[in-house]
């Protein structure tokens, strides 16, 4: 694929798992104590609230309710009781609660009432008291105050400060170790994942047959330990998953857990790793410690390159705690104390970062390499993710398969999702072809940008630059053909040229490379043919071309003059365990002549691509014109156009364009070129090496 990058606007398997303690924290019981404990702290909270709401406001509101009547002073109870109003009489304190006698005329409103006593409460008032209950016949009851609402206003500033201190500090301590408090920080973090709550199956695993076949003799040993241990043979302690991202190693995973019936312990290589020294290994030692009790069963790492790094790398040294942890990791695996029963399982994408003690035989014995998936994976895969949508008779997968290669597991699973959002949109009742072809489009190219408003010159330049691109790739006999070309801007491009091989490429020969090279400097050799001028739009071009011939050189041994001697350093990381200086590995002549080879062959494909644009002018002029009218051309339309000079009548164009006038400069060289027979005057340079 050539994208036209540099008109870019920059935004550019029988046993019961034990049962742990309570303060474990790692299965899944552990974590629903952890909720269950901290539903029972806010339960106890709520409950201590209204208790001690229902004790203030019983004992501020004895006997007064809605049928008390609250007297407004000491002379209006007086005179109650001069007028034989009040039967019975209870004095607290200063406050005094009584009933009416029946001869009261508000009787049916109320029957109670209460009346504060003066303040202060004199001889007077208490001898005046004792003398209306005798003539009146009025029963005094002397009850000492309550000190219970005192007592609980006096404890309630305590209570809250404990309750915030318990919030604030203790829950806060308790949070990274789950239950348990402090103590439980070391505890490993991982999840517990049985037969019953697993749903993926072997079934559900597409396109990497050989590393399922793998992986499916640990279901069969734990299944059957016996057929295996017949002739003295032994499982692997140890299953490395590498391959490249989204490709499904996780998913193999998942499926081992829905199939075998053991338990499966879950867990992820940055749990381990935790800002104090020695927590990393203790929660090794935990997760270990479990996985014997509940032997047989198996551990997945998932991302161990997190944990697994080489020791003794980086500028200072490694970090203490992660290589602690590796070295724990080490012992459990392989140690005095190791145990047969358990099967370790780890995924990574970075196999070369890992310290070379955990790939040995004895730790992880095999290693299972999870690749991108070819032409038939691919459909497999595509036809396991089609069954969750709904498609129209006319998808095909396989056709859908071939037009994605390189294309990981997580990428089709993701293109299938798109294709039935776009049919949605469209108030399309099933996923038609069209659909699939815009969902991978969309995907390695991003939307179409149909609002974007072009000049009409870009247009005509991104038109030439394209379909330079596109007429080498349908003469070159060695490079991949074009499967659309586009000035429709689509993601940050203004236009692209897409190629698709006819297969699945494992190799590149020098003649296929070399004509890669020369396919990227067709568009930067199209603009100055018919433009007069080159634009940024080669930039990606140079760049992909200069890389292919650099490793031509140093990496592939193809070049005569320096031969099969590899001269291109690694790209490695001075934290990745690599001295921080080192000598070349080559001279300073040797360096010279390779800047030379390298722009020697980018000179002659660049020539070579010249004479080849050079000798089909009308064709690029036809092309360009095609692309400014239409937008969009296959590669199939692009083929019948060559021949018949025109494209399909059921292609209905975009717009009508006129031919477009040469510029006065390009007119100039076009005079040239015509008066001594040479290309472009002889004069056009080619470009510098990055």
């Amino acid at each position: 694929m050539f994208e036209d990058d540099d008109h870019k606007d920059g935004r550019g398997p029988g046993q019961e798992p034990r049962r742990r303690n309570d303060d474990d924290s790692g299965d899944d019981g552990s974590r629903n104590n952890k909720g269950a404990g901290f539903k029972s702290s806010r339960l106890l909270f709520l409950i201590i609230f209204v208790g001690v709401l229902i004790v203030l406001v019983a004992s501020a509101g004895q006997q007064f309710t809605n049928r008390t009547e609250e007297l407004s002073n000491w002379t209006e109870f007086r005179r109650r009781v001069e007028n034989n109003e009040v039967g019975t009489l209870r004095r607290t304190g200063r406050d005094f609660y009584g009933t009416y006698s029946n001869s009261v005329p508000n009787k049916e409103k109320y029957d109670k009432f209460k009346v504060v006593g003066p303040d202060p409460f004199t001889d007077s008032d208490a001898e005046w008291l004792n003398l209306a209950a005798q003539k009146f016949n009025i029963k005094i009851e002397h009850v000492p105050p309550s000190q219970i609402p005192a007592l609980l206003f006096s404890l309630i500033p305590w209570v809250l400060i404990v309750l915030i201190v318990y919030f604030l500090v203790f829950r806060q301590l308790r949070g990274p170790g789950g239950p348990g408090g402090v103590l439980a920080f070391g505890k490993s973090k991982h999840q517990l994942i049985t037969k019953d709550k697993s749903k993926k199956t072997f079934k559900d695993v597409a396109g990497i047959d050989e590393a399922k076949e793998e992986v499916q003799e640990l279901v069969g040993f734990l299944k059957n330990p016996k057929k295996f241990q017949r002739l003295g043979g032994r499982i692997p302690k140890g299953v490395l998953l590498i391959g490249p991202p989204g490709t499904g190693k996780t998913l193999l995973a998942k499926a081992i857990a829905g199939e075998a019936d053991v338990p499966f312990f879950s867990i992820s290589g940055s749990d381990f790793v935790e800002m104090f020294v020695g927590v990393g290994a203790s929660r090794v030692r935990d997760l270990f410690q479990q996985a014997k009790e509940n032997s047989p069963c198996i551990i997945f790492l998932d991302e161990i390159d997190a944990v697994g790094r080489r020791r003794g790398t980086g500028l200072g040294g490694g970090h203490d705690e992660r290589e602690q942890t590796l070295n724990e990791i080490l012992v459990q695996m392989d140690g005095f104390d190791s145990d047969e029963k358990i099967i370790v399982m780890a995924a990574t994408n970075r196999p070369d970062v890992l310290d070379p003690a955990l790939l040995r035989p004895g730790r992880f014995d095999r290693h299972v390499y999870v690749d991108l998936p070819d032409i038939r994976g691919r459909e497999q895969i595509l036809s396991v993710h089609s069954k969750k949508v709904k498609l129209a008779a006319n998808a095909d997968l396989g056709k859908l398969a071939k037009a994605t290669p390189m294309f990981s597991g997580a990428d089709l699973e993701n293109l299938i999702n798109e294709a039935a959002l776009i049919a949605v949109t469209k108030d399309k009742e099933a996923i038609e072809q069209e659909d699939l072809e815009e969902a991978r489009d969309k995907v390695v190219w991003g939307r179409e940008k149909r609002s974007r408003v072009m000049d009409e010159a870009d247009r005509w330049v991104t038109s030439y630059h394209e379909a330079g691109h596109a007429l080498l790739g349908m003469y070159l006999p060695n490079v991949d053909k074009p499967h659309k070309v586009t000035i429709m801007p689509r993601g940050p491009s203004l236009g692209a040229t897409h190629f698709l091989p006819e297969k699945d490429i494992y190799n590149r020969t020098r003649k296929e490379l070399m004509g890669q090279i020369m396919v990227a400097f067709g568009g930067r050799i199209a603009e100055e043919m018919f433009v007069g001028d080159y634009s940024t739009g080669a930039k990606a071009d140079i760049e992909m071309a200069t890389n292919i011939a650099r490793k031509m050189v140093c990496e592939w041994g193809m070049s005569d003059k320096l031969g099969p001697v590899k001269y291109q350093e690694d790209e490695e990381n001075v934290f990745l365990g690599r001295e921080l200086g080192r000598a070349p590995l080559y001279s300073a002549g040797t360096g010279e002549l390779i800047d030379q080879e390298v722009r020697s062959l980018i000179d002659s494909s660049y020539q070579d691509a010249q004479k080849i644009l050079e000798a089909h002018r009308e064709d690029i002029e036809l092309l360009a014109k095609g692309l400014m009218e239409y937008e969009v051309i296959s590669g199939e339309e692009l083929e019948f156009m060559l021949k018949e000079r025109k494209l399909p009548e059921s292609r209905k164009p975009s717009q009508a364009v006129e031919a477009r006038p040469l510029p006065k400069h390009a007119k100039a060289a076009e005079q040239v070129r015509r008066s001594d027979g040479d290309t472009l005057g002889g004069s056009l340079p080619s470009p510098t090496p990055a």
